[in-house]
């Protein structure tokens, strides 16, 4: 099973909070003799040497499902005319070219294997397995961004609200959301936007460069047990069960400070 590469979680990031990612026309598998870890690039990710006929090669994904994306058909390399190395782990990254490019995904193989001279290396359809782990992210934005990243699908920034709930949320769906006593969802926009804004992302994170401040209740809101960010159709993003449980009564105002809503993906 594989996992995105910290520039793709950055992307994803930005893509949600910041300026919109443009997702590569299609994009290629790579075969690496060490781990390429989560901070590889194209120039930079223990791929194979750049010869006995290595070349990275097209792999097509079929759409993403239960937050994992996978191959959708048998993915063949080139026949070695030398040796490879001992191949321990894959990536792909969305470009063709050797050495250049960012790595979107890596993981390793099953079982490592020495390519020599004469060996065709290939994967079944299904075999290259990308997921994102349950938890946070709510698995309609999993699904959708795993099918811009690797399938070039259309998915266009979404409005990021934040949501206060008095019933928890899970990856499928939100909780039960206040309503009454003046209770409205806070838009929060883009990183530099008018406030409340997101801050400058970094390391595949950002949060509130601005307090995010809620109408003050003019009725019971009920015990706020959860947030969320949905969007502009009220589709959960992601979420936070954690959050410290408050009883909302008549005159109170919900506040996040400065920096106290987080988003991230690692």
């Amino acid at each position: 099973m594989g996992s995105l590469s910290d520039y793709a979680e950055g992307a994803w990031i930005n893509h949600l909070c910041g300026t919109a990612y443009t997702q590569p026309a299609t994009v290629y598998l790579a075969l690496c003799t060490a781990d390429p870890t989560d901070a590889g690039t194209g120039a930079s990710m223990n791929e194979c040497a750049n010869s006995n006929n290595y070349a990275r090669v097209s792999c097509a994904f079929g759409a993403a499902s239960s937050r994992a994306i996978s191959n959708s058909g048998t993915v063949t390399f080139n026949t070695a005319s030398g040796s490879w190395g001992t191949v321990t782990h894959f990536a792909v990254v969305d470009s063709s070219t050797y050495g250049a490019g960012n790595m979107l995904a890596h993981g390793s193989l099953s079982t490592s294997k020495s390519i020599v001279n004469g060996n065709t290396p290939s994967f079944a359809a299904g075999q290259i397995s990308i997921s994102v782990s349950a938890g946070v992210w709510g698995t309609g934005l999993a699904n959708l961004m795993l099918d811009k990243t690797f399938r070039n699908q259309t998915y266009a920034q979404p409005a990021t609200k934040v949501a206060l709930y008095t019933t928890v949320c899970s990856d499928s769906s939100a909780g039960t959301e206040v309503s009454g006593g003046s209770y409205a969802q806070v838009t929060v926009n883009k990183v530099s936007g008018a406030s409340p804004a997101w801050d400058t992302i970094s390391g595949g994170a950002t949060q509130n460069a601005q307090a995010i401040t809620f109408t003050t209740a003019t009725g019971s809101w009920g015990t706020v047990v959860s947030a969320a960010l949905v969007d502009g159709s009220n589709a959960l993003l992601m979420y936070d069960n954690g959050v410290t449980d408050q009883a909302v009564a008549s005159g109170d105002t919900v506040s996040f400070a400065i920096g106290a809503f987080d988003v991230s993906l690692t």
